[in-house]
């Protein structure tokens, strides 16, 4: 039973905190996003826009890391290969290892319409690359370098990577991929740190695509859930999400390299790693909350504390991020923008032509609405980890709410602290208002 706010406040006296309204949100069993009717559209739309170039993301995250490897000049890195684009997703299709979307298994084909004519018209792919009428694949790369930059932030996977069978995994890996290539393999016998290095960073392209793997389809289907009138408000959509997280949790995440037919396990599936500890939580962690400050918009002075010491307090990622569409591979946001642009519901477009300052300002507006989509993604996980680390929502025992209470006031705290100007690049305050566009 889902606990009404009037039932928690006969448990508990209110909550003291700063956001004392979106904790007593939390405990009803709703999301940090207020439940409107048109947060629940804007939420829904961005999933779906999000989910198209999420399917070619995770696609090619996973190519570069089994097949292009340590090519040391990957130009065609971005040009999936058929094989990829057929390749079934395990969430999806009839032949899904756990089938969350009922769509089809390859390539979507909003995606496939796309990749022909970009926004332009029907030419070589190489034209398209070079008129940046693509996929902004920088976009996923940059999520990736956060996890691997934001290391140690709990799971077995990364500090795996510093293993010595993960070391001799790879060096058979590296060995076998430059066989008859005397300059490279005496450049690894004079610089190992640096081959062993690009190959941790391939074993967090193929984990951030094992994730989106997953994330693609649930996007797919929480947009059909949407336009059927299946969801009939904000805590569905966080629901439907918390119980995505339980269903996938254990799928494994792991690194194999294919190098002329043969299967370099560097990440073995044995290992154990699975999806919500070694993947979604760092995920979440580097990059909704910290990423890295943005090069090119700002000048930060670190001797005047206007930059963390610590990674732990970087605070750039969407939740705290000034939504602003400066089009450069330094704000990687806006990239994402750009490609979700393209995949806009009808009912979105017509929301922001209404609402827009002029055709320009719809990238903004699309970056707000994935700010608050991404406020929901993140209550989710927030009630995932309740779920795991406490107690139930209509829990009897006073303690046990008070438990609760104070988890999520924890949770919160990230958004309050005044220290780096964090309480003020937080955004949790503007998406309680409809008026934040």
């Amino acid at each position: 039973m889902v606990q009404t706010p009037e039932k928690a406040d006969t448990k508990l006296p209110p909550s003291e905190h700063e956001f004392a309204e979106v904790i007593h949100r939390l405990e009803a069993g709703g999301s940090m996003l207020p439940d409107t009717p048109e947060n629940l559209m804007q939420i829904i739309g961005l999933y779906k826009a999000y989910a198209v170039p999420m399917d070619f993301y995770w696609r090619d995250l996973l190519y570069i890391a089994e097949q292009v490897f340590l090519d040391p000049f990957p130009f065609f890195k971005y040009f999936l290969p058929q094989e990829y684009l057929n390749r079934h997703n395990h969430y999806a299709g009839d032949d899904a290892d756990l089938r969350v979307w009922r769509g089809q298994a390859t390539a979507h084909p909003e995606l496939l319409a796309f990749m022909k004519k970009g926004e332009t018209f029907k030419m070589p792919k190489l034209l398209h690359h070079w008129f940046h009428d693509r996929i902004n694949m920088e976009f996923a790369e940059a999520c990736m370098r956060a996890m691997l930059w934001h290391r140690g932030m709990g799971g077995k996977f990364d500090p795996y990577l510093d293993t010595e069978e993960y070391k001799a995994n790879a060096d058979r890996a590296i060995k076998a991929y430059f066989r008859g290539n005397p300059l490279m393999l005496g450049l690894y016998q004079l610089f190992p740190d640096m081959f062993l290095e690009q190959c941790r960073q391939m074993s967090y392209y193929s984990n951030l695509g094992l994730f989106w793997e997953v994330m693609a389809p649930v996007f797919f289907e929480m947009s059909d859930i949407y336009d059927e009138g299946g969801f009939k408000g904000v805590p569905d959509a966080m629901n439907f999400l918390v119980n995505g997280i339980f269903a996938v949790a254990e799928r494994p995440i792991y690194h194999h390299v294919y190098i002329r037919g043969e299967c370099y396990e560097i990440v073995p599936k044995s290992k154990g790693f699975t999806w919500l500890h070694e993947a979604a939580l760092p995920y979440v962690e580097a990059v909704f909350y910290r990423t890295a400050p943005f090069r090119g918009t700002k000048s930060y002075n670190a001797q005047a504390s206007q930059v963390p010491v610590d990674q732990k307090d970087f605070h750039y990622g969407i939740l705290y991020a000034d939504v602003f569409p400066v089009g450069t591979a330094g704000i990687p946001p806006t990239l994402l923008m750009q490609d979700m642009l393209h995949f806009l519901p009808q009912y979105l477009v017509d929301y922001y032509s209404k609402h827009c300052r002029g055709q320009d300002d719809m990238l903004i507006q699309l970056g707000v609405s994935f700010q608050r989509s991404m406020y929901n993604v993140t209550s989710a996980v927030i009630q995932a980890l309740r779920t795991v680390l406490l107690h139930p929502l209509d829990d009897e025992d006073p303690q046990h709410l008070q438990a609760n209470r104070e988890f999520y006031e924890s949770q919160l705290n990230r958004f309050t602290r005044a220290d780096y100007g964090m309480r003020d690049a937080a955004r949790l305050r503007d998406i309680q208002s409809q008026d934040y566009r």
